[in-house]
């Protein structure tokens, strides 16, 4: 406990998800955060459970003028800004390229992409001047290998590694790290919807992935990607910027549900159909 002690975070898409996972964490090891969502019964209902150490306000991440304005508010109340986490997305445009539409598309960046740039840009102005504070992001596997995600999704999580490790290089010499996440799929609303077109089933979407999970009996939970926000935003991360950390059970490693290929002992094979030394 303690690990954010007076410490002021602002998370978009803090209203479900993730976000809400990582602000019931930041506020339980001492911070205040100021969640924006679209979402504003479901922000009410944060505040009501997360106290007089927690805010709400409308965002939608498209529009830059809001985003400044959620941060702005932070700084206003609070007098700084330590902890920013761009969490807000959506999955967006879905299907082959060839059918994706211009309008899909951008839709699909404006949120998962511009977001996180109104985010960093806003968020690292206030920083750079106090010279200190920690940027988050929300990627995904999606952004680090091919084949996980849609196209429009895919691009934009690969965008935000890049930016990610740009404005690291750019704030590094003001004190000011950066950094994102980048998940395999966790019980979420989101991925609920995404898996079984019901937002609300998290209990099925838990056995789904449970059952399809690396790591025997291990599914991915929303409280695995709020301990990696944790991290990085306290001193405990201090010497790590510019890094794209993996909650995944090790998808992006091959890895996968059941033994892999070649996992059992026999005898060595060489050329021409031979085995054995």
């Amino acid at each position: 406990m303690g690990r954010l002690t007076e410490r002021v975070a602002v998370i978009t898409g803090g209203a479900s998800g993730i976000g809400a996972a990582a602000a019931e964490k930041l506020v339980a090891e001492g911070a205040v955060v100021v969640l924006g969502d679209i979402q504003e019964q479901a922000g009410a209902e944060m505040l009501s459970k997360l106290g007089d150490r927690a805010r709400f306000k409308m965002c939608d991440v498209t529009s830059e003028e809001q985003v400044e304005a959620l941060i702005q508010s932070a700084v206003d109340e609070f007098g700084k800004l330590d902890i920013m986490f761009n969490n807000a997305g959506i999955v967006g445009a879905l299907g082959p390229l060839e059918s994706t539409t211009k309008e899909e598309w951008q839709f699909t960046l404006d949120i998962l992409l511009n977001g996180v740039f109104f985010g960093m840009k806003h968020a690292s102005r206030h920083m750079k001047r106090q010279r200190s504070g920690s940027i988050i992001s929300m990627s995904s596997v999606a952004g680090v290998t091919g084949g996980l995600g849609p196209h429009a999704y895919a691009a934009a999580k690969h965008a935000v590694v890049g930016i990610t490790r740009n404005l690291a290089a750019e704030v590094c010499a003001f004190g000011v790290r950066v950094n994102c996440i980048a998940p395999y799929s966790v019980a979420t609303p989101m991925v609920a919807q995404a898996y079984l077109d019901d937002h609300t089933d998290i209990d099925a979407t838990v056995k789904m992935l449970t059952d399809e999970s690396p790591l025997a009996g291990r599914p991915g939970l929303a409280e695995d990607v709020a301990n990696a926000v944790l991290w990085l935003a306290s001193d405990e991360s201090g010497y790590t910027s510019g890094h794209t950390l993996t909650i995944d059970a090790g998808i992006t490693t091959g890895s996968m549900a059941g033994p892999p290929r070649f996992s059992e002992k026999a005898p060595l094979m060489r050329e021409a159909g031979k085995r054995g030394v």
